[in-house]
């Protein structure tokens, strides 16, 4: 895993720094875990605009990835490292013994002929790409994938370069710091994949261009002081006229820049134990 420079023959490619993906090993996906993608455009079944900048970008085929781990005690073997267009982090197809095959988030140093398993209750290898209950998991262990509720599925901690720390134990639950800082409470029946996810120089590239990010599916974005009243709060005026209200909003009035939105009486405030940036 790398970044890829480039000479700059071009004003583009004088900053670019993309992936050099030499960590692939499998260039074609598999078929029969393959999903079709209908595009929105940002517009809803009313054909209305409810996500802004969104549109074109090219043809995706969604990977179905197995994020519940829910074949127990059954070794696998990786077949092969894949890039996902869905998502930041790689994937890593493994097959059953069944001959079944299926996908997982592939995490450092997770390679080709290894084996992986996932269990509940047996006492299986502390390695790289297996799958076990909270309980079952040291103390200080880097782990992703991490279920919310038994038996639901990784939810959290599935970007790429990313990894929670198990920090303490006590009754029926784990106190986990994720990659923000936070720490929370989950219940230690839960899940979680061991090892830290791939691809971590993600967060270090450089797209380089607008292009590329079209080619994702992002158009430009457009700041409000350069619109007209009529379309944003912070629009109109003479010239390079400044924002003008002391409290950014949004176009639709809301306060932003900095505005905490999270419930006050949100159901899983009782699991953080300390929120993110608290000192």
């Amino acid at each position: 895993m790398g970044l890829r420079k480039f000479k700059p023959t071009t004003p583009t490619l004088r900053h670019t720094k993309i992936s050099d993906f030499k960590e692939i090993t499998k260039s074609k996906p598999e078929k029969s875990l393959l999903k079709a993608i209908k595009k929105t455009g940002g517009r809803n079944s009313n054909g209305r605009i409810t996500c802004r900048y969104r549109g074109g970008g090219h043809k995706r085929m969604y990977r179905l990835i197995d994020f519940k781990r829910s074949r127990l005690d059954s070794p696998a073997d990786v077949l092969g490292i894949e890039y996902d267009p869905n998502r930041s982090a790689r994937i890593a197809l493994i097959q059953y013994e069944d001959g079944e095959k299926a996908y997982i988030l592939a995490p450092i140093d997770l390679k080709v002929g290894d084996k992986v398993v996932s269990t509940m209750d047996q006492n299986i290898d502390f390695r790289v790409g297996n799958c076990m209950p909270l309980r079952r998991i040291p103390l200080g262990s880097a782990v992703h994938n991490i279920e919310l509720k038994p038996g639901r599925g990784g939810q959290i901690v599935r970007s790429a370069g990313t990894s929670a720390q198990i920090m303490a134990k006590e009754g029926d639950f784990a106190f986990i710091r994720m990659p923000s800082s936070e720490v929370r409470k989950i219940h230690l029946d839960c899940r979680a994949t061991i090892g830290q996810v791939g691809n971590v120089e993600h967060e270090t590239r450089t797209l380089g261009k607008a292009g590329r990010m079209r080619w994702m599916g992002r158009r430009g974005g457009v700041r409000g002081v350069v619109m007209n009243p009529v379309d944003h709060p912070h629009g109109g005026g003479e010239g390079k006229a400044p924002q003008g209200n002391p409290h950014p909003v949004t176009p639709w009035g809301k306060p932003t820049k900095g505005y905490k939105t999270r419930k006050i009486k949100k159901y899983s405030n009782k699991y953080i134990v300390r929120r993110r940036g608290a000192k």
